[in-house]
C-alpha cells in the first residue's frame, strides 16, 4: 500500500472504526481511481502552495459582483477582471456560485451546478484561463431546499438521504455547544414519519450534514475532486470548524473534524496535488493555527483572522504597539503552510480572533466606533445565555475613517492599512469592495434585514467604469494605489509568502517589518505611519544593517531617499515606505 493510501486508510479507521473504515476505504479507492491524476488547470505549472510567490494576490468576489443588462454575470466579471486586474492580481476567489436559497449563496442547493442565473462552467473556465481560481466548499451544511433534504423529509427507508443529517432525539444537554450566532441550534421539521429536530448551526435554511455517515463523507470527497477537475487551484472549506458533532462536547475543533480535513488533504495530494486547501475558521488565533496540522497533512493556507480587528485598533489609537507585539509573535507556519492575510471580506470583521490579544475594553471601543461610523454589530449567544458582539458589519473604508478628514487623507489611511497587510508573510486576499473603494450600503440592510448586506452591494458595470475613468474619483484613486502596491510587492522576492519577517521597533506610531526572501538575497524594510503626525524612523538605531538612506529605494514610488541627517527617514501622516535595502 502506498503512503497516501495508508494515510487515507488510517484516517477512515480513526473516523469509523476498523471494519467500517476498511469498507469505506475500498469505496473511496474506487472513486480516486475513477478521477485518476488531475492536471494543473489551464496548462499552469505545478500549482498549489508549492509555487505560491510574491506575485500572488487573490480577489474575493461574488460571481455577480459586476452586472450589465443582457449579459450573464460570470462573463461580465471575467471581462471586467481581464480589463482592470490582469497583471497585478493573480487569482479570484469566487464566492459560492451554485444554486442557493439564502445567505447570499451559502445555503447551497446543488454543489456541482453553476447557478444558471450566473452562467455556466464554461464561463468559470474563461475566468480560470487568466486567473487562479478559488472555489468555496460549503460543506458543513446544505440548503433546506436542496434535493438531499427534500428526500430526507420524505423519510423513505430506502433513501440514502434519510441519514444525511443530524437528528437529535429526546432532550440532551447541548449547553456546551459553541454557538456562532444567536439563533436556535435545532430546528423542528415535519417529515413523513413525524416531527424531527434537526441540527442547524447557522440558520433554519442551512441543515448540517452528518459526517458520522460514511456516505456523506464520500459524497463530499467527490465534490472536492469535481471542483479540482473544473479548474480550482484553491478550495476554501467554509465554516469547517463545526463539521463533526458529538453531544456533550463544544462541537468545534473536534479531533474528528481535523481528521476529515486531513483525509481531504491526503486525497487531493494523491489526485490533484496542485490544489491547496484553505480553512475558514473565524476563531481565536491559537485555535485557528491548529488547522495547519503538522504543516504537511492539513490546510495549506489558514486565514489570519486576527489581522482585521487589530489593524482597526491600530488606526483608532494611532499606535502600532499592539499590532507589532502580536506580529512579532507570529512565526512561519509549519511545513509549507502560509497565512491568508486579509482585512475585509463578504463577511463582517470578526472580533473573536482578537480576544486574548486586545482587552475587552479595546474590543468595546471598536464596537462603539463602528456604530458611530454608521455600521452595525452582530451578536452571538454564549453558553451562559448571555450575548456578546462577534462581528462588526461595516465597509472597511468607513470603519477606518471616523474623523471628518479630507478624502485624500482617508485614502492614505485606507491604503496604509492595506499596505501593512500586504507587507506581512502570507498570501493577500483583497475584497472587491476594498479594491474598488466602495463605501457602506445601509440601504441594502434595509432591503434584506441582514447586517452583512452592508458590505455586499452589487455594482452596475457602466457606472463603475465611469467612476474608474475619472482620475478624481475615489474608486480611481484607490485602484491606482492598489496597482502600485501590488506591483511593488511582486517586484521583490522578499515578499514571498514564506519569506522571513522581523518586527523593527521605531516610534510607536510606526509599524515596521523587515522582510527577507527565502534565499536571503533580497531585503525590504516596510515602514507604515499609522498616526496623523509626521514620524521619524532612525535606521541607525535599528538592527537593519543598511547604509544611510541615500542607498535606499522606495519600491512603491521608485524614489531614492535622502534625509536631513544620516539614517533618518521621515514618514508623513499615514505614509507607507517600502525600502529595498543594500542598494548602492
Amino acid at each position: 500500500m502506498s503512503a497516501p493510501s495508508s494515510a487515507i486508510l488510517d484516517h477512515l479507521i480513526a473516523l469509523y472504526g476498523d471494519a467500517e473504515g476498511r469498507v469505506t476505504f475500498e469505496r473511496l479507492s474506487a472513486l480516486i481511481k475513477r478521477y485518476g491524476s488531475l492536471p494543473s488547470p489551464f496548462g499552469r505549472g505545478a500549482g498549489g502552495e508549492g509555487d505560491l510567490t510574491e506575485r500572488d494576490s487573490i480577489l474575493i468576489t461574488y460571481a455577480d459582483q459586476v452586472r450589465e443588462p443582457g449579459v450573464p454575470p460570470l462573463p461580465t466579471l471575467a471581462d471586467f477582471c481581464e480589463k482592470h486586474l490582469a497583471g497585478f492580481v493573480s487569482g479570484v476567489h469566487l464566492l459560492p456560485f451554485y444554486p442557493s436559497s439564502s445567505d447570499d449563496g451559502f445555503s447551497v442547493m446543488d454543489y456541482r451546478t453553476v447557478d444558471p442565473a450566473l452562467g455556466d462552467w464554461d464561463d468559470v473556465a474563461r475566468l480560470g484561463r487568466k486567473f487562479r481560481l478559488m472555489f468555496d466548499a460549503v460543506i458543513n451544511h446544505v440548503s433546506a431546499q436542496s434535493q438531499w433534504f427534500r428526500d430526507f423529509l420524505c423519510d423513505d427507508p430506502a433513501s440514502a438521504y434519510r441519514a444525511y443529517f443530524v437528528v437529535v432525539e429526546g432532550d440532551p444537554d447541548l449547553s456546551r455547544v459553541v454557538r456562532p450566532r444567536a439563533l436556535p441550534l435545532l430546528t423542528k421539521f415535519t417529515t413523513a414519519s413525524g416531527e424531527k429536530k434537526v441540527w442547524t448551526t447557522f440558520s433554519e435554511d442551512q441543515i448540517d450534514l452528518n459526517y458520522r455517515n460514511p456516505d456523506v463523507l464520500l459524497e463530499i470527497v467527490e465534490t472536492l475532486l469535481f471542483y479540482a477537475a473544473h479548474g480550482a487551484d484553491f478550495i476554501r472549506l467554509d465554516a469547517i470548524a463545526y463539521l463533526w458533532k458529538e453531544i456533550g462536547t463544544p462541537c468545534i475543533h473536534l479531533p474528528r473534524t481535523h481528521r476529515v480535513i486531513q483525509l481531504f488533504r491526503a486525497v487531493l495530494d494523491s489526485v490533484a496535488p496542485h490544489v491547496s486547501l484553505i480553512t475558514e475558521t473565524n476563531v481565536p488565533h491559537a485555535e485557528n493555527l491548529s488547522y495547519f496540522g503538522d504543516g504537511e497533512n492539513e490546510a495549506h493556507l489558514v486565514y489570519n483572522f486576527a489581522l482585521p480587528p487589530l489593524i482597526l485598533h491600530t488606526f483608532r489609537t494611532g499606535s502600532a504597539r499592539a499590532l507589532a507585539e502580536w506580529a512579532a509573535g507570529l512565526s512561519l507556519p509549519p511545513g509549507r503552510g502560509a497565512f491568508f492575510n486579509f482585512l475585509a471580506s463578504h463577511d463582517g470583521i470578526g472580533l473573536n480572533p482578537a480576544r486574548g490579544i486586545l482587552s475587552e475594553a479595546e474590543i468595546d471601543a471598536l464596537v462603539e466606533r463602528t456604530l458611530a461610523n454608521g455600521g452595525l454589530v452582530s451578536y452571538k449567544r454564549n453558553p451562559d445565555g448571555t450575548h456578546s458582539p462577534y462581528e462588526l458589519n461595516i465597509n472597511y473604508f468607513d470603519a477606518l475613517n471616523t474623523d471628518p478628514l479630507p478624502l485624500v487623507t482617508q485614502v492614505d489611511r485606507f491604503m496604509t492599512a492595506h499596505a501593512i497587510m500586504l507587507s506581512l508573510a502570507g498570501v493577500p486576499g483583497i475584497y472587491f469592495h476594498s479594491l474598488f473603494g466602495s463605501r457602506s450600503w445601509p440601504e441594502g440592510v434595509a432591503q434584506t434585514g441582514r447586517n452583512r448586506t452592508i458590505n455586499r452591494r452589487k455594482l452596475d458595470r457602466a457606472e463603475l467604469e465611469r467612476e474608474l475613468a475619472d482620475p478624481a474619483s475615489l474608486r480611481s484613486a484607490v485602484l491606482s494605489r492598489w496597482r502600485r502596491l501590488l506591483t511593488a510587492r511582486a517586484a521583490s522576492p522578499a515578499f514571498h509568502p514564506r519569506g522571513a519577517q522581523q518586527l523593527i521597533e521605531f516610534d510607536g506610531a510606526i509599524f515596521a517589518v523587515l522582510r527577507t526572501s527565502p534565499g536571503g538575497s533580497d531585503r525590504v524594510l516596510c515602514l507604515h505611519n499609522v498616526s496623523d503626525r509626521p514620524r521619524q524612523a532612525q535606521l541607525e538605531a535599528a538592527e537593519v544593517g543598511t547604509a544611510p538612506p541615500t542607498g535606499l529605494r522606495d519600491l512603491v514610488t521608485g524614489d531614492r531617499l535622502a534625509s536631513q541627517r544620516p539614517g533618518a527617514i521621515v514618514l508623513q501622516p499615514y505614509q507607507t515606505r517600502w525600502l529595498r535595502l543594500g542598494l548602492s
